[in-house]
């Protein structure tokens, strides 16, 4: 079977930042992407847990796939959110079946 290349963004971020960061991926050209809720993590600040907290508080990882020569805008648009909250960008190669969907 054959596979196209795409890049996988991965994009993790306080969750009340949640719907700005899916807004201006859909404004740069994203079709689609999945959100989960993160649990727990560490990072700078040392290790935490999402449980005890109240409402939306916490993160989560927004996911999407996209064709490489639509990363740049991509980029650009979730660094604007990003830049000034708690949050970690990551991109990985990929490769996906039915690339019409990407």
């Amino acid at each position: 079977m054959q596979t196209h290349a795409a890049k996988r963004v991965e994009i993790i971020i306080e969750a009340p930042m949640e719907s700005r960061l899916t807004e201006a991926l859909e404004k740069s050209g994203v079709t689609g992407f999945t959100v989960l809720p993160v649990l727990g993590g560490s990072g700078r600040s040392g290790r935490w847990t999402r449980e005890g907290q109240v409402g939306r508080a916490g993160m989560v990882a927004v996911i999407c796939l996209i064709r490489p020569d639509r990363l740049d805008a991509l980029l650009q648009s979730a660094f604007a959110v990003v830049e000034r909250h708690i949050g970690v960008v990551s991109v990985t190669d990929a490769q996906v079946l039915r690339a019409e969907r990407f």
